[in-house]
């Protein structure tokens, strides 16, 4: 090894192989030395000193070595990352394309466990590995600097760990080294969009569905203040907790917002509330994220589906290109159609700023019921019962 003129070791000129090499022939030939003096009676004659000395001076040495090498080239630990050995993974609440979601237990606190398995085993090509664990990264990466009361609390992940076991009726079964997870606080009250199918027959109350909407403005606002775009806004990726709290989860598609409109086209984002320049391949910003909350406060609203019966290419095609959009009831206050409206505007430019939206719905008077005629609308609307909601 070469050392400058200041006594410092140079990193470039350190071989990690032919050190690592050198300790493992050191100490080998040390374990040799003492188990041929072991064999040896234990009085001073039989003793070589100098072979000792030298074998105490090459294990110190190979030590140095070895922790040279070892401080030279540390794992990078990143800080997001959880201890496995903390983590109880048990039984499956929600299946998607590419894992499942799992209770579980980390620390002692109920989580969520995202489990990600992109069929490593000879299903895809490394090409497509790595753009999925590079996608897994940013997830992560975007998700465990949020701090908001109407965002999903990020705990932590991990990335190809062994240290990984589900635990079942007939014990724990452990799981593929290249297995990765995320770990996020468990919501009892589920998905938003099966509690609305819950309730497709009775509706929501009309004070339920504001707060509802306000949540979800609230938390997109604060996304959005961190320059984050989520770009898959739907009622399936909101989540409840016991005190119907509305909570944003699943960072698999959000991205930092491009300076440059021009470096975020394609079409990610679900069918039924993909904004029209997605849909049709143009540049977009954090207003695709605008429109498809309007799609859903009329979801929460409704109770229903927007575009249950059109294929994707009827709607892509009329969404773009004839303005289709979910017919508001006539029984639905102008409070908060205007809202719906102005989010699903087709001109992003003149879709509202979340947080202007979240003015525009804390404006709005739920103090007289909900569901109810707007009274300078004719009377008779049937879209709904009289009285909705509990």
């Amino acid at each position: 090894m070469e050392k400058g003129s200041d006594g410092f070791v140079r990193a470039d000129q350190i071989d990690l192989k032919s050190l690592d090499e050198q300790l493992e022939r050191h100490l080998n030939r040390t374990w040799t030395m003492e188990k041929t003096n072991k064999k040896k009676p234990l009085d001073d004659s039989c003793i070589n000193y100098s072979t000792a000395t030298a074998a105490a001076a090459t294990v110190t040495a190979a030590a140095a070595s070895f922790s040279l090498s070892s401080s030279v080239k540390p794992r990078q630990r990143h800080d997001w990352e959880i201890d496995p050995s903390k983590l109880i993974i048990k039984s499956v609440i929600a299946r998607g394309t590419f894992g499942t979601v799992h209770r579980g237990v980390y620390d002692g606190q109920d989580v969520a466990v995202k489990l990600l398995d992109w069929g490593e085993e000879g299903h895809r090509t490394d090409a497509e590995i790595a753009s999925l664990r590079a996608a897994f990264t940013q997830e992560v990466s975007v998700w465990h600097k949020l701090d908001h009361p109407n965002v999903t609390k990020f705990i932590g992940a991990t990335m190809g760990s062994s240290g990984l076991n589900l635990q079942t009726e007939n014990g724990h079964i452990g799981m593929p080294s290249n297995i990765c997870c995320v770990v996020v606080e468990y919501l009892p009250g589920g998905a938003l969009k099966s509690y609305l199918i819950k309730n497709r027959r009775r509706k929501l109350a009309f004070k339920v569905v504001v707060q509802m909407a306000l949540d979800m403005a609230r938390g997109l606002s604060y996304l959005h203040s961190q320059k984050i775009v989520h770009r898959d806004v739907k009622t399936e990726n909101m989540l409840l907790d016991k005190t119907r709290t509305v909570k944003i989860a699943d960072f698999g598609v959000a991205r930092i917002e491009a300076s440059n409109p021009n470096d975020m086209t394609g079409e990610t984002g679900t069918l039924g509330y993909m904004a029209p320049e997605v849909l049709n391949g143009n540049p977009y910003n954090r207003k695709c994220d605008v429109y498809s909350f309007g799609i859903c406060v009329w979801e929460i609203y409704c109770c229903d589906m927007p575009y249950p019966d059109l294929s994707f290419s009827e709607v892509t095609s009329a969404v773009v290109r004839q303005n289709l959009r979910p017919d508001i009831p006539r029984c639905c206050p102008s409070s908060l159609a205007n809202v719906m409206k102005r989010c699903w505007d087709a001109n992003p430019d003149k879709r509202p700023e979340m947080d202007e939206v979240v003015s525009l719905i804390e404006a709005i008077d739920t103090s007289k019921g909900g569901g109810m005629i707007p009274v300078d609308q004719q009377q008779g609307c049937f879209c709904f019962r009289r009285h909705r909601g509990p």
